[in-house]
């Protein structure tokens, strides 16, 4: 971010805090398929006022995708339900000159899975995250659908959603007789079920704020869109998610039976497993095409980024756990 741009963060965060704002330090994170990250250190009044910039990775929201101030609204609609998230204090206009995005408080706590998933600081937190993302999930997947029908969230039938994930594999160019396989199996099993839920479509290890307590905010809404709750609990059991503990199936800290139990416990519909299943298949090829869509955005020039070259070899990985999920049921 150039000086020019941190006089315009500087504006925006003057419209939201009033005029004893100022900004120390902007600091860019990891970023992720489509958003950049920026840590903020500003100054409201004297004091510290740690916030954190999201915007659209390559300047605005791909075709398709979910705007970045209707992610902000529904960010907003799942903390009044009492989801943990980070609280919005602006989203972006085209006259900021930011490109699309919205800022929002810094949430105290660990990020990187692999340290609250590893350090005995965060054992008691491991112990209580099962029951507090299905607590969540839960809550979330209850959510009215009235309610967020002026948001811009994706969605459809189940079979057509498995079709965009055909073609979007097809376009990238590439030939994967696993990742074939994968896309028979489940149409073979997964139906083609209405939407009936707001999905997150991102909630797993490496998209919470953990602190000793345990879940501290959910993160990265930007793949919500309408379909079926289980969707998540399939995606935050994938082995990708685990980050190495992968005999804990649930985001490395937890175990099947007992998020599926505590999800029904805290009023979600009561899990099918071989439905359940279908969903770990189904979030597991996910991740391989997300790896694909990484390594393309960076062979393509559309986001210039080692990381996502990197991320993009990972693909043989998402075709042994597939090999295995499909082979053995579990991971």
């Amino acid at each position: 971010m150039n000086e020019d741009d941190v006089q315009r963060l500087t504006a925006v965060l003057v419209r939201a805090g009033g005029v004893g704002v100022s900004v120390e330090t902007v600091t860019v994170l990891t970023g992720g398929a489509s958003s950049a990250t920026y840590a903020v250190d500003a100054v409201r009044d004297g004091a510290a006022w740690p916030l954190i910039l999201q915007r659209a990775a390559a300047g605005e929201v791909v075709a398709g995708g979910f705007p970045k101030a209707d992610q902000a609204a529904l960010q907003m609609l799942a903390g009044r339900r009492g989801i943990p998230v980070a609280d919005v204090v602006a989203v972006l206009t085209p006259e900021d000159g930011l490109g699309h995005g919205f800022v929002m408080t810094r949430v105290a706590g660990e990020a990187l899975a692999p340290r609250y998933l590893r350090d005995e600081k965060y054992a008691a937190a491991r112990a209580a995250m099962t029951g507090q993302c299905a607590a969540v999930l839960a809550t979330l997947h209850s959510v009215p659908l009235a309610e967020v029908a002026g948001l811009a969230l994706a969605g459809g039938r189940t079979a057509a959603a498995r079709e965009q994930m055909f073609e979007r594999y097809r376009a990238y160019g590439v030939e994967s007789p696993v990742f074939d396989m994968a896309f028979a199996w489940l149409a073979e099993r997964c139906g083609d079920a209405e939407p009936t839920s707001v999905v997150h479509g991102d909630f797993r290890s490496g998209n919470f704020i953990v602190d000793e307590q345990g879940l501290a905010a959910v993160l990265d809404w930007e793949l919500a869109h309408l379909g079926e709750g289980a969707e998540d609990l399939g995606w935050l059991c994938a082995n990708a998610w685990r980050f190495g503990n992968w005999q804990k199936p649930v985001g490395g800290f937890g175990e099947r039976e007992e998020l599926y139990d505590a999800y029904a416990a805290a009023g979600g519909a009561r899990i099918d497993r071989a439905r359940a299943h279908m969903w770990e298949v189904w979030g597991t090829l996910r991740w391989g095409l997300s790896c694909l869509q990484l390594g393309h955005d960076h062979v393509s020039g559309r986001v210039i980024s080692v990381e996502r070259a990197a991320i993009g070899r990972r693909v043989s990985e998402v075709e042994l756990d597939l090999v295995h999920l499909i082979r053995f049921g579990e991971i």
